[in-house]
């Protein structure tokens, strides 16, 4: 059998089995396969019947969303270091394993690093680059305003240096932020997708690009499925994708403007409804109201604050409707039906009828709807532009254009 039906049979296997663990839903379940995909100590024969009881107790569903996107990218394929590093994907599993255990905010944190990498220019790495071609006069991805409040980079470097002690010069930081991603999604009780592999760093970082085609937290729903559509996402992938604003903190400057000064005019958002709005302000002070959305970010910068108390996790104490500990569900949605987004982006999914349409269908299923298409849609988004061959190298670290020769 050719080596690509080979592999088109394994990405079907692997497919079937991520759905299976992305339909079922348990968060004990998910725990239960990730640590048992990570853990040094088992032996093959314990592994394999742990996965095939694990498998026997689920129930098949739907493949299409995943089959979908799941098309073969020229250059990538699941499990490409079984050769060259065979332990490759487990050592980011069990070195991400070991992070979460004493940092939850790395999982959102990995999840918007590998969204803003891969929305700009593809799935390349240039988001960890902090010169272009040794010139570090060049501005870089990294120090464009909507990166500039981005965290994980020292988590890559670690996972970085774990590979490099067993692999040199092998895996590729495009590679390790994609697999840490959706590792970090698992960890917080998302759903579980099969991650191709076989990407090249880029040599260059994309500064400009950077700032034209990352939505920003107050686009209006034009320009943010434009956006979106841009990048090859139809509407329902869209609002999926957004969906992985279940989890993480976020700064009140991200919504200072939308509270005070909302569009220069000196006045709140006027779709914020009275009682949203104080409870909003009442975390958010007024400071700093008067400034542009690019002043507030340089500031966050400047002053190091990168994260707030008062995020997402703080708000969502407000919704009677949000359990306690709830992680990566659907109360996204159900506080967008409440008119209780955070962000004006956000809450402009409600202002056309097919993307309403889909916040009520994620907002009233029991999640396995929309686990299914943020898996495939994130399988998607791994796969954008990615450099493969002599389109890229293999960075020896990940935020310098030093690269392996082999």
């Amino acid at each position: 059998m050719p080596l690509k039906n080979i592999n088109g049979c394994i990405i079907l296997a692997i497919s079937i089995f991520s759905i299976l663990v992305t339909s079922t839903n348990p968060r004990t379940e998910l725990d239960k396969f990730f640590l048992l995909l990570s853990s040094p100590s088992s032996s093959p024969d314990e592994e394999k019947d742990d996965r095939l009881d694990f498998m026997e107790s689920s129930s098949i569903v739907s493949l299409a969303s995943v089959q979908d996107s799941a098309g073969t990218t020229a250059g990538i394929e699941y499990d490409f270091y079984r050769s060259s590093c065979p332990d490759a994907e487990k050592i980011v599993r069990s070195t991400m394993a070991q992070i979460y255990s004493h940092s939850k905010d790395v999982s959102p944190a990995l999840l918007r690093l590998f969204f803003h990498d891969c929305f700009v220019h593809g799935c390349d790495a240039s988001i960890l680059l902090e010169d272009s071609f040794g010139n570090k006069s060049y501005s870089t991805e990294k120090q464009a305003v909507p990166n500039k409040t981005l965290r994980g980079f020292e988590k890559i470097d670690a996972i970085k240096e774990e590979l490099e002690r067993v692999c040199p010069g092998v895996v590729s930081c495009a590679d390790i932020i994609s697999l840490a991603a959706r590792d970090g999604i698992v960890l917080a009780g998302g759903p579980f997708y099969p991650v191709f592999t076989g990407r090249k760093d880029s040599t260059r970082s994309y500064h400009d690009e950077a700032l034209a085609e990352i939505p920003r937290p107050d686009d209006d729903l034009t320009r943010l499925l434009h956006l979106f559509a841009l990048k090859g996402f139809n509407e329902r992938e869209t609002v999926s994708l957004l969906g992985a604003h279940n989890v993480g903190k976020m700064s009140c400057e991200f919504i200072h403007n939308r509270l005070y000064n909302f569009n220069g005019t000196g006045q709140p958002d006027p779709t914020l409804s009275p009682d949203f709005l104080n409870e909003m302000r009442s975390r958010c002070r007024e400071d700093n109201s008067t400034l542009s959305r690019d002043e507030l970010l340089e500031r966050m910068h400047s002053r190091g604050s990168i994260e707030s108390a008062s995020g997402t996790q703080a708000f969502q104490e407000l919704l009677s409707s949000v359990p306690s500990g709830a992680d990566f569900d659907t109360h996204y949605y159900q506080r967008l039906l409440m008119g209780r987004g955070l962000l004006y982006a956000d809450q402009q999914l409600m202002a056309d009828k097919k993307t309403e349409g889909l916040v009520r269908a994620y907002a009233s299923d029991d999640g396995s709807t929309f686990r299914m298409d943020f898996a495939g849609a994130m399988m998607k988004m791994s796969n954008l532009n990615v450099l493969t061959g002599s389109q890229g190298r293999v960075r020896l670290n990940c935020s310098l254009p030093l690269f392996s020769t082999k």
